[in-house]
């Protein structure tokens, strides 16, 4: 997204059924957005103007509730757009006519409204979740279609195929479930209506704004149309649910196409997954984690905890800390991090051992959960695709 860059935002992805093996890339998940035809991107900026003001009067009938009001009696969007056009060297009537057709989406607020019930996070469920029969079959599958482009990407990037099988299993089940929101209407969202009950509002704002003027920015480098592009809560796009911003430093053309295509080419999916994780420092070859019991804990942990999923102690440290570490743990040349994972209001936490490549998942999706459970995916993935030819 990637979702990294959504910080605390976690949405688990539920299945929605495996891609066959006779399916062809284009019908993989969802249907992509459309792509302005040569002659269409030749238009001139009034006739784009035209033809965007005379959909969002159509769009301005429709609605009929004012909470699907569109954003063009918005001064704070149009404001944006101004900026948005001026940064981006676009003509601003038709950014404000684009903008000013996105819809205020109140499933998205609710998406990033923070629970108000304690303790409601657990490990033990998401697991449960994300590791289910379905996806595992379907990470096998799609491992041994595509092992080639897989082991591809481990020679260029560094980095398993099981891994990267993993994180696209959990995002979209292959391609799947690539999100049904409308990016633009998701972003103007979270960008000018993002709740106040959020105790980062302010910055997470100030991102989802970044974003929308990234997405126009994709639009434009890409070729597709900014009514059309349909993605995830968040605003994320494709098999590996890239942001748009992600997508312009850290997608890349794996097919040979000429055009990178996260939508429909698997390829570009796995390729781009694989550059992600290599540019956020995945070091091949290192464990992701060890386990570590609770009963192998000091009782003072708070110090431990401290830095969260940020790896901050050599072995040596948390040896002379009171942690009992394992063999293969007390042998990790790099620093480790005490990842705590709750199991809900009446369960002690679950614990791992963090290493720099747990970190790296993280920056996918800054959140240990999804981490732990993309790695015992692609664990269930590697069994599964061994255990059958």
């Amino acid at each position: 997204m990637v979702l990294s860059a959504l910080l605390a935002l976690t949405l688990t992805v539920e299945s929605h059924g495996a891609p066959s093996q006779d399916q062809g890339k284009k019908k993989l998940g969802t249907a992509g957005p459309k792509r302005k035809p040569a002659s269409a991107q030749g238009k001139t900026a009034s006739s784009q103007r035209k033809a965007a003001a005379s959909k969002g009067k159509s769009a301005a009938k429709k609605s009929k509730s004012p909470q699907a009001a569109l954003y063009e009696q918005r001064p704070a969007a149009m404001e944006a757009a101004n900026n948005i056009a001026a940064a981006q060297g676009l003509d601003p009537a038709w950014v404000r006519s684009v903008v000013g057709q996105a819809q205020f989406l109140p499933a998205v607020v609710r998406a990033v409204t923070p629970p108000t019930q304690a303790g409601s996070r657990n490990w033990a469920s998401y697991r449960e979740r994300v590791l289910s029969a379905q996806r595992i079959d379907a990470g096998a599958s799609f491992v041994r279609e595509h092992a080639a482009t897989l082991a591809r990407a481990e020679r260029q990037y560094g980095v398993p195929p099981s891994i990267v099988a993993g994180i696209l299993g959990v995002e979209t089940l292959y391609g799947r479930n690539m999100g049904h929101f409308r990016v633009l209407d998701a972003l103007a969202t979270l960008a000018f209506d993002f709740p106040d009950s959020h105790p980062k509002k302010a910055q997470r704002q100030a991102y989802f704004l970044s974003e929308l003027e990234a997405f126009f920015r994709f639009c434009r480098t890409s070729g597709y149309d900014p009514l059309t592009v349909r993605g995830s809560y968040a605003g994320a796009m494709g098999m590996g649910q890239f942001m748009p911003s992600s997508w312009l430093q850290y997608a890349v053309d794996f097919d040979g196409s000429g055009r990178v295509d996260l939508f429909s080419s698997v390829p570009d999916a796995i390729g781009s997954v694989a550059h992600y994780l290599s540019v956020h420092q995945w070091q091949a070859g290192m464990p992701t984690h060890y386990p570590v019991a609770a009963d192998a804990l000091p009782a003072d942990l708070e110090a431990l905890l401290a830095p969260d999923i940020v790896p901050s102690f050599t072995p040596q440290q948390l040896l002379a800390r009171g942690v009992l570490l394992d063999e293969a743990a007390r042998q990790h040349p790099g620093l480790l991090a005490l990842v705590a994972l709750p199991m809900g209001e009446s369960a002690p936490p679950h614990y791992v051992l963090g290493t720099a490549n747990f970190f790296t998942i993280t920056r996918y999706n800054w959140s240990s959960q999804y981490a732990l459970a993309v790695i015992e995916l692609a664990q269930a993935i590697d069994a599964a695709a061994q255990a059958r030819p």
